[in-house]
């Protein structure tokens, strides 16, 4: 029998393999999820010699537990006895590298990734380079596609011959009969290239490219077109248009739309990538075409483009470019069919101004806003509005408001309520964005009109507004501007209009501080006490309630309790109830 000692030390593996054998899944991710503590345990030889072994021969389980262990073991190096055994972590991530849920071995593949930049050279070409040879050559897809992630790690550190290896095992891998693993290889394409000699970019990764975008399976030609982006930022400007332009080119017109979408999502990389002669005389038409693509994705992803393409295109021709070619389809687009195009556009269309300047924005542009004001769809109007400083800062705030001004408050005085809701909600943006003077003199007047409109949701959302505005310009202009607006509506003959005034004072408060609170908001709530109306005067008793915090004691012992006293012997229940509810909560019983 083994001495208590020894008893000891095999505890913790003993344990670890009653958990993972346990039927409980939680328990033995648990115990997973304690592996680093399992192995401090053992310490760093019996961490190499038995768990490690271990875990390599009878993991076989559900994903979620293979996921923890697969991220587990990628920062296990320490625990094995630091970089020189980092090796020995390879086996069970080998294994975790072929599984079939794709998560796992994504998971594998990225701790492989981590580790491999701890093996020395020497280690990388004896233990990890043949993981990969094993992995690339392996009978299922799922070994292979992982291969194509552990290239790039291991090629900068290995000998010519190995690098020679490495780049074979590539090839073979993108020309692959399994569609997956030819998509493998093409996301990996690009990164792949970058850790290449230049020479061999030419020789090797051209070829590949250019087959791998014109693979029958369109999943593999839109990764493709991300790697040419990336591999087009590594040749000298005078090969990009032998090797890598008529690929793109075709890309652009790909009859998947998925790989058109790419395409247009990736443009402002490319256009990078290629300088501004491949851009003026291949891209422009290029982007016109994807403009006007039949597919409303693509045109989506174009559109979001516009404004950084616009941007990025050669000075000395940019005003031409923009007025002849992309002014014209953009004009199309703002009465697109489909609402997340004209969406993407109205998001960039503003920043065009800066661009193309005062006169061919109040000119060409603003017409163009306009339409979109007034589109069906609120997220496109909110664009408009959410980025109208920067038109402001072009053409002025005087030709702002004699354009779209109107469009906002005819708007803000619609038929329909949920249009005048929308526009309340854009409110305290458009007045950040035009500042106080200007609000005052021309939005102002809405933001009050709204307080009495016959949808309670306006009146709701009308309240809100109030506060947000006062939060954006200060106090004082509260008090001059708003609050006598607002407590003038006490005395209105509409007890609704009354109560309005009761939750803007909810609302403003807080914002006003207590000064504005006990001087003027204070007497007309303890005013309207008395209204002949039982909303009212519960209503009187929540604001109360809701004020309290903002007074000092001496006026709730003073103003606020008789009042609320009184409100508590009322004959309506619902005023008695909010006036001893109010009571209790300010603690004036």
């Amino acid at each position: 029998m083994a001495g208590a000692e020894g008893d000891d030390s095999l505890y913790p593996i003993a344990v670890l393999i009653d958990e993972l054998r346990n039927e409980d899944v939680q328990l033995r991710l648990n115990s997973i999820k304690k592996l680093s503590t399992i192995a401090l345990a053992l310490e760093v030889e019996r961490t190499r010699t038995e768990l490690l072994p271990f875990l390599t021969d009878t993991i076989y389980d559900e994903d979620e537990v293979l996921l923890a262990l697969a991220e587990q073991l990628g920062s296990f190096t320490v625990l094995v006895g630091g970089p020189e055994f980092v090796h020995c972590l390879l086996p069970p991530l080998e294994s975790l590298a072929t599984v079939e849920e794709t998560v796992v071995r994504d998971k594998a593949v990225e701790s492989l990734r981590k580790i491999s930049q701890e093996h020395s050279p020497v280690d990388l070409e004896v233990h990890f380079v043949p993981l990969v040879k094993r992995l690339a050559s392996g009978d299922w897809f799922t070994s292979r596609t992982s291969a194509c992630g552990l290239f790039s790690v291991c090629y900068p550190h290995v000998s010519s011959t190995v690098k020679a290896e490495i780049r074979q095992h590539f090839r073979t891998l993108c020309s692959d009969d399994t569609p997956m693993v030819r998509r493998a290889a093409s996301s990996k394409l690009g990164e792949f290239a970058k850790v290449l000699e230049l020479d061999y970019v030419k020789s090797d990764i051209i070829p590949l490219f250019t087959a791998l975008a014109s693979d029958e399976q369109d999943s593999v030609r839109l990764l493709a077109v991300e790697s040419g982006v990336s591999i087009a930022t590594l040749l000298p400007q005078e090969d990009l248009e032998d090797l890598v332009m008529p690929t793109l080119r075709q890309a652009a017109e790909d009859k998947s739309w998925r790989v058109r979408y790419m395409v247009a999502d990736k443009f402002s990389e490319l256009q990078k990538a290629v300088g501004p002669e491949i851009t003026k005389n291949d891209l422009v038409p290029a982007f016109q075409n994807l403009l006007k693509d039949c597919e409303a994705e693509v045109r989506t992803a174009a559109a979001n483009k516009v404004k950084v393409f616009c941007e990025s295109l050669p000075e000395d021709s940019r005003e031409t470019i923009i007025m002849t070619h992309i002014l014209p389809c953009v004009k199309e687009l703002v009465s697109d069919t489909n609402q997340h195009v004209k969406s993407a556009l109205a998001s960039v269309i503003m920043g065009l101004s800066t661009i193309l300047g005062k006169d061919n924005t109040v000119e060409h542009l603003l017409p163009l806003f306009l339409v979109q004001l007034k589109d069906e769809y609120p997220e496109v109007r909110l664009n408009i509005i959410s980025n109208l400083d920067c038109v402001n800062e072009v053409i002025g705030i005087r030709q702002l408001s004699q354009s779209l001004l109107p469009a906002i408050v005819e708007l803000a005085e619609d038929a329909k309520w949920r249009v005048r809701l929308a526009i309340i909600e854009y409110m305290p943006l458009l007045a950040g964005q035009l500042g106080v003077e200007f609000f005052d003199e021309k939005l102002n007047s809405l933001c009050m009109a709204w307080l009495i409109d016959h949808v309670y949701a306006i009146r709701e959302a009308a309240t809100c507004n109030l506060m947000k505005l006062v939060e954006k310009f200060g106090a004082e202009w509260a008090q001059n501007t708003i609050v006598p607006k607002v407590l003038g509506m006490a005395n209105d003959s509409n007890y609704l209009h009354r109560m309005t005034t009761l939750f803007c004072i909810n609302a403003l408060s807080e914002v006003c501080g207590q000064e504005i609170t006990t001087k003027h908001m204070l007497p007309v709530v303890l005013k309207m006490s008395t209204d002949q109306v039982a909303n009212v005067r519960f209503n009187v008793a929540r604001c109360l309630q809701k004020i309290g915090p903002v007074l000092d004691s001496s006026a709730l012992q003073a103003e606020v309790k008789p009042v609320l006293e009184k409100l508590a012997t009322d004959q309506d229940m619902d005023v008695k109830y909010f006036a001893l509810d109010a009571i209790s909560v300010l603690a004036l019983a």
